[in-house]
């Protein structure tokens, strides 16, 4: 059940370069279009976190072990320590910040609340949105289904146990 994006999936690079060190991106992040000039070799979690102030995403390893850098591109769910600014330029990026509608949280977000499927925090905003995009993918989750869709996404805290039952829970 490999969901995560590689980076050979994505469109090549199609930003201008600019004096041969920067190359200009336009992303819709979280609905707004965003442009910024950024060096070729600028990872999209810097770029959210660095470059646009995006917070949310987290980086927890370098090395796309954790997921804690998770967020949705083109709506699937895609580790951004692993893809460069510009693979993405022209794509549509969810981080955790536009996830929320103007009516409260996403059934997602809501039930990791009410489950209680946090601790420390630091990996849930890469958990929700990967837990976000295998719902979609996945009609008929089950807990075996659940672990193995969340499986490139680690948690220190928990026993996992209530992270696949917030999972279940907005699935319904």
């Amino acid at each position: 059940m490999e969901r995560v994006f590689a980076a050979t999936a994505l469109r090549r690079p199609t930003g201008k370069t600019q004096g041969g060190n920067l190359m200009e991106v336009s992303v819709t992040v979280n609905g707004t279009v965003r442009s910024a000039d950024v060096e070729p070799r600028t990872l999209l979690v810097h770029y959210l976190r660095d470059v646009l102030g995006l917070t949310g995403t987290n980086v927890g390893c370098d090395t796309s072990s954790c997921g804690a850098c998770t967020v949705l591109v083109d709506g699937r769910s895609a580790k951004s320590c692993t893809l460069l600014a510009v693979q993405v330029d022209g794509a549509d990026v969810t981080t955790i910040e536009g996830l929320a509608g103007a009516d409260g949280l996403h059934p997602m977000q809501q039930a990791f609340h009410e489950c209680h499927a946090l601790q420390c925090g630091y990996c849930t905003p890469g958990m929700v949105m990967a837990a976000v995009s295998l719902v979609d993918e996945y009609d008929d989750l089950d807990a075996a289904g659940v672990r193995e869709g969340l499986e490139g996404n680690l948690c220190r805290c928990t026993g996992y146990q209530n992270i696949v039952a917030a999972v279940l829970a907005a699935g319904e």
